[in-house]
């Protein structure tokens, strides 16, 4: 059986948007319970000269809504960066996923051939073939990653089984 752009791109960021959506909510969650400020828990950064918790769930969620839309060739969804609460990034998050439902697997004939240009690497284009697997699910997963090490350095309990969710099981035959 052979993949499909489709299937390697939204259903697979939706699960991992979803994903990152409980993992961000218990994050928040304990962050409360230890009295931190909302300011503080969205702040938070490994280092200071990586991007904020904040900053990873907008980045993650730019990838995951532009992303399909350069590989189907249609426009994107607009998203202004300027959320500063849980609620609107959680807001966020839920208004990508809810994008993402009106894919169809159709819109995504032509992906691999397609030449997808980014503003940030002026000159240059990849094939959607290359686009997808060398930097859509790289970086999206970078971003998913970063936010969980972030609430998980706070010490909440999360572990794998939140980072990566339920898993499509089988019975063997």
């Amino acid at each position: 059986m052979k993949l499909s752009y489709f299937e390697l791109t939204v259903p697979v960021v939706t699960k991992n948007l979803t994903n990152l959506k409980v993992i961000f909510l218990k994050g928040w969650d304990a962050a409360q319970a230890e009295g931190m400020s909302e300011t503080v828990f969205l702040g938070q950064r490994l280092t200071e000269d990586m991007f904020s918790l904040s900053k990873q769930i907008q980045i993650a969620t730019d990838i995951a809504k532009a992303s399909p839309a350069r590989l189907c060739g249609t426009d994107m969804i607009t998203l202004e960066d300027n959320e500063t609460t849980v609620a609107e990034l959680v807001a966020r998050i839920d208004k990508v996923i809810d994008h993402l439902t009106q894919y169809t697997p159709e819109q995504f004939e032509g992906a691999a051939e397609r030449k997808i240009e980014l503003s940030y690497m002026p000159g240059k284009f990849q094939f959607g073939k290359d686009f997808l697997p060398d930097f859509v699910l790289p970086n999206f997963f970078f971003h998913c990653t970063m936010a969980y090490a972030l609430i998980r350095a706070q010490g909440v309990e999360i572990g794998k089984k939140d980072f990566v969710g339920s898993l499509k099981l089988h019975d063997k035959a």
